[in-house]
């Protein structure tokens, strides 16, 4: 059974936490947004409940609280940043603002980023750039734990991407989804609650189709967004190994079966070519290319004929990228956060570690 906790409580005792890892009090409060937006977009997966997954990577060594992120290559449109081992909640908002700087000059901003860590939800980061009449892009690699098809070895990442894109009287379209037909996440959420997934979303360690939620522990794997050849896998394939190659190759981070895991408990992959894990971040300012007004406009009226679009039998309307993670918004802020017995018991558990009371 579900309980919730008042947002400005939960940012609070987050905040604490990272704090208490060493995280100056600007780093945690920017961790602690980067973190908590997921939770408030309805994206459960990715927000507080992996809080004691960055605790765990900060005791093992493997997070540094207090980085020097700096530039180390750039052009006047584009940069790669070095994260210094640093949250990639704190690390991917950095180089998002340094994408939206270099566009207000540019017209375009590109930041490939190394040396990070998992960055949490994508949407965050991308959505930076809507207050200043730009879109967002945001991508980052991550551990391999996918099988690309017709693979039985786990090559790649769930490897997310987001798109966030300025709208005038509607709300922004913003689109964030995993390269795999689901993000580990949610896996993780289907064992908390002992449930089963749902058809393609993984392979046992042969390669043959399984829905149990524990088959990555068992050598098994995520399949490509569309899950296998038949309903179109290879282009799941080829979407995540892109974000694989801005975000790693283009960096210098590490890339395929060298990106760093989450779990501390997992060790680190041999040989790595790179330094952590890495992160492609952009901007692109509207009236680059036309002028702002008119292109809000236009997404305006993009938006309201895709409303109008005559659903299917059975369904109230078509929707719009972003429109339930802002409903979630809405209510979430109003009521609070709902999370699991099982999150709550992490908290605590987290809280207890550092003296820091939920």
């Amino acid at each position: 059974m579900e309980e919730r906790i008042n947002l400005s409580v939960l940012e609070s005792f987050v905040s604490a936490v990272f704090h208490a890892m060493g995280c100056s009090s600007v780093d945690a409060e920017t961790a602690t947004r980067a973190l908590v937006a997921a939770d408030l977009r309805g994206i459960d997966s990715h927000g507080v409940a992996r809080l004691s997954g960055y605790v765990r990577l900060w005791e093992a060594g493997r997070i540094n609280a207090s980085p020097k992120i700096c530039i180390v290559h750039e052009s006047p449109s584009t940069a790669v940043v070095d994260g210094d081992g640093g949250l990639g909640l704190v690390v991917a908002p950095w180089a998002m603002q340094v994408a939206i700087e270099k566009a207000k000059t540019a017209g375009t901003g590109w930041v490939s980023v190394c040396n990070s860590n998992h960055f949490g939800i994508a949407a965050h980061h991308a959505m930076m750039a809507l207050e200043h009449d730009m879109t967002g892009i945001a991508m980052t690699n991550a551990s391999a734990i996918v099988a690309p098809t017709f693979s039985s070895e786990r090559l790649l990442g769930t490897n997310p991407i987001c798109y966030a894109i300025p709208a005038g009287q509607e709300p922004a379209f913003v689109a964030d989804f995993a390269t795999t037909t689901a993000a580990n996440g949610k896996l993780e959420i289907l064992q908390r609650k002992g449930m089963d997934t749902p058809d393609g979303w993984l392979q046992d360690a042969d390669g043959q189709p399984v829905n149990d939620a524990h088959a990555l522990r068992k050598g098994g794997a995520l399949l490509p967004l569309g899950g296998d050849r038949e309903h179109g896998s290879h282009k799941g394939f080829a979407l995540g190994s892109i974000v694989d190659i801005l975000s790693g190759v283009f960096s210098g981070a590490n890339f395929g079966p060298w990106v760093p895991p989450f779990p501390a408990y997992v060790p680190m992959p041999e040989n790595q070519p790179g330094k952590g894990l890495g992160h492609f971040l952009g901007a692109m300012r509207i009236d680059a290319f036309r002028p702002a007004s008119e292109f809000l406009a236009d997404m305006d009226l993009w938006i309201r004929r895709f409303r109008q679009a005559s659903p299917v039998s059975g369904q109230e309307r078509v929707i719009i990228p972003g429109d339930p993670e802002r409903a979630f918004e809405a209510e979430r802020r109003a009521q609070g956060i709902p999370l699991l017995p099982v999150v709550w018991e992490d908290l605590r558990s987290v809280g207890e570690k550092f003296g820091i009371n939920l």
